[in-house]
């Protein structure tokens, strides 16, 4: 069972640091296409139109995207300060229960994004031309990374290999 939750940690480790890519990548146009508006209105005296929805949709995909990473990572918040008072044993539940509720959580953004982008697929984007349901493609994408970036944690943790939290060294070191 180990080799196995090794072999799917290496695969996600893949999947993580592509969704940090394209979460980087993200980031990037959007700050390029803000640039662009701020030079098409104030130097061209011509303010494009779609840079502003486009922003928007990228923002939440690098958001969920890099807020998936941060769990992978063990980076996302919490609130550690009865953990210092517990033994390991206890510690490793608490933590546990931290990723079943995290995943409580992106199961219900896959499913109340799945519901939204349903009902919004015959919408139309104005200034982009493309369905409504883009709007919501982060959330579900991001709740199926946390999903599955949770489960390996605790996968991890079952068969007894290091699950990093915050200020600790990767999960990918073993």
């Amino acid at each position: 069972m180990q080799s196995f939750v090794r072999n799917l940690s290496a695969v996600l480790r893949i999947v993580s640091l592509v969704s940090l890519w394209l979460a980087g990548t993200g980031l990037v146009l959007m700050t390029a296409f803000i640039a662009w508006q701020v030079w098409g209105r104030f130097v061209l005296n011509d303010t494009p139109t779609w840079t502003e929805t486009s922003s928007v949709l990228l923002m939440g995909f690098f958001i969920l995207l890099g807020a998936a990473v941060g769990i992978r990572e063990g980076n996302h918040l919490s609130f550690d300060v009865l953990l210092y008072l517990l033994g390991p044993k206890a510690k490793s539940v608490l933590h546990s229960v931290s990723d079943l509720v995290v995943i409580a959580f992106a199961c219900g953004m896959i499913y109340y994004g799945t519901v939204l982008a349903a009902n919004a697929w015959d919408t139309t984007i104005p200034n982009l031309g493309i369905s409504g349901a883009v709007s919501f493609f982060a959330l579900v994408t991001g709740g199926v990374l946390m999903t599955l970036f949770s489960v390996e944690r605790l996968l991890r943790r079952v068969v007894g290999l290091h699950t990093a939290r915050f200020g600790e060294q990767g999960m990918d070191g073993d």
